[in-house]
């Protein structure tokens, strides 16, 4: 068969739930579904999802994806599995899940955190903190809402779940046992645990340094593999009950910044991608370890066992403009509000929106900041208030991309991806505001999707990294108008100044 014949089942596995597809080889997505899943939340910080409904999900999708598409199952060469990381899913010795998905956000885990490793510099001890940053080049956060957060809340606050636990895995990881039946991760699937010594790529194991001043169990972190590697082909039973090939093979899990590098097509050392979804980044491919502790930059194993990436995030993007509509305007669409956008003028009248709906972590990481409306008038309209946030997004992304052009110069085109993207005022905007000439890949919703498939390709031998980007296919390209730079230069002085002057007020008002 053609490329375009050979399939890949590809699964993004975002906070919001499961984006289940169909991706040739050649990078055309034949067919996907978003299955939503909710979080819930409860005291102490609690944040969990129901790992089991994720799997649940992805085989009825699978089957209803077989049916509805025409793709069929014998063309379904691989399973690429990626989407959010820095999250903990307990499984047993079957690969099934003992307790709930402990998420990105869940911060029970700080006391136990900051026993660990927390003190005055920065939050750590300065030994620490040295060590980390020299090994890895990055650190678990005091704050608890990390891998290494969750496991110790597990082995310290729920004892009964951590007794039945065989396995802490990512999410990916688990996705992947389920179609292979073997725990596997990699450096890739592993980056929000740091502890790894990423000063040496080529070793596939923990570093003890790290995995004992973290406290966590080693006996039940999962094995490493190389990134990109095939772990190994789906079970002969779940082939059996979702319709594929059983010679399917499935690499390794990746996390959603690796796909996207890849599904951007800004494989290339140096180049940018900027994804606008539910959270938001900025990322590039990097040929060296590096790392700004104050600013929460660092690089991680990257898109093969011999290089790295730029890791980063912001908590809060797309979700601020749904947190809007659900809050303010629930009776309009996406559309509507972007409609409503379009109607007021560059700087939203003067009004500012900050977007640390829950808390930061790039530039700055403070758990406590909070979101807000500024400048506020009895003139300000509703458009006012939905241009604010899109600018505020984008204002949070060009404080982000003032230290990321230091970390890695490059300015070059920006490629833009995400739900966000797909709106031409959100992504003019982003231009504008950053100065950047921003290039909107086609189909932007399942950029991750397709980076997941390309993924596979290179790792089943398929595709060479060097016809990415002519794979990946443009939609629009943003230039910044230079008759709105003064107003929103002005803007971003402001937003700039915003968190430095209520900082100690989050501090005082959100410290648990």
């Amino acid at each position: 068969m053609t490329r375009a014949d050979r399939v890949v089942l590809a699964v993004d596995l975002g906070t919001g739930g499961p984006k289940v597809g169909f991706v040739s080889l050649n990078g055309t997505v034949l067919w996907s579904d978003h299955i939503a899943v909710t979080s819930e939340y409860g005291p102490g910080g609690a944040a969990v999802q129901d790992a089991s409904r994720w799997w649940e999900i992805i085989c009825d999708a699978t089957r209803r994806g077989l049916a509805d598409s025409g793709v069929r199952g014998e063309q379904v060469a691989a399973v690429s599995i990626t989407g959010q990381w820095a999250s903990t899913v307990p499984v047993g010795v079957d690969g099934r899940p003992v307790g709930p998905c402990v998420m990105w956000m869940d911060t029970r885990g700080a006391p136990y955190s900051r026993k660990a490793f927390g003190g005055p510099v920065a939050g750590y001890r300065p030994r620490v903190l040295l060590s980390w940053l020299r090994r890895n080049g990055g650190i678990p956060s005091p704050s608890g809402d990390d891998p290494v957060g969750h496991m110790l809340y597990l082995q310290h606050g729920d004892p009964a779940v951590f007794a039945k636990t065989r396995w802490l895995l990512e999410p990916v990881d688990y996705l992947t046992m389920c179609f292979t039946g073997r725990p596997a991760a990699s450096r890739a699937s592993m980056i929000g645990s740091w502890l790894t010594d990423n000063r040496k790529l080529a070793v596939l194991d923990y570093d003890d340094v790290l995995v004992r001043r973290s406290g966590v169990d080693r006996t039940k972190l999962p094995p490493l593999v190389p990134t990109g590697s095939i772990v190994g082909p789906v079970t002969p039973a779940v082939a059996a009950e979702l319709g594929i090939s059983p010679a399917a093979q499935v690499v390794t899990g990746t996390t959603d910044m690796h796909a996207a590098a890849v599904g951007a097509g800004a494989i290339r050392p140096g180049e940018l991608h900027l994804a606008i979804s539910t959270t938001s980044w900025i990322s590039a491919p990097m040929t060296s370890k590096k790392t700004d502790a104050l600013h929460q930059l660092a690089t991680v194993a990257g898109l093969d066992p011999s290089s790295y990436l730029l890791v980063d995030m912001q908590d809060t993007a797309g979700r601020a403009l749904e947190w809007l509509r659900d809050t303010l305007f629930s009776d309009l669409d996406y559309d509507a509000l972007t409609a409503l956008a379009a109607g007021a003028p560059a700087g939203s009248n003067g009004v500012i929106f900050t977007p640390w709906l829950k808390g930061e972590r790039s530039p700055i990481d403070d758990r406590h900041a909070r979101g807000g409306f500024h400048n506020l008038s009895l003139a300000t309209t509703r458009g006012d208030l939905v241009r604010a946030v899109l600018e505020g997004v984008a204002y949070n992304s060009r404080w982000l991309l003032q230290f990321v052009d230091r970390f890695a110069p490059n300015a070059g085109a920006v490629r833009i991806i995400g739900g966000g993207a797909r709106s031409d005022l959100w992504c003019q905007i982003i231009a504008d505001v950053t100065g950047r000439t921003c290039e909107r890949v086609a189909d932007p919703l399942n950029a991750q999707l397709r980076g997941a498939a390309l993924f596979a390709g290179i790792g089943m031998g398929e595709l060479q990294r060097d016809e990415l980007r002519d794979l990946i296919p443009l939609d629009g390209v943003f230039e910044p108008l230079a008759d709105n730079r003064t107003t929103y230069d002005r803007l971003f002085a402001e937003f700039a100044r915003l968190y430095k002057t209520q900082k100690g007020m989050f501090a005082r008002l959100n410290r648990g």
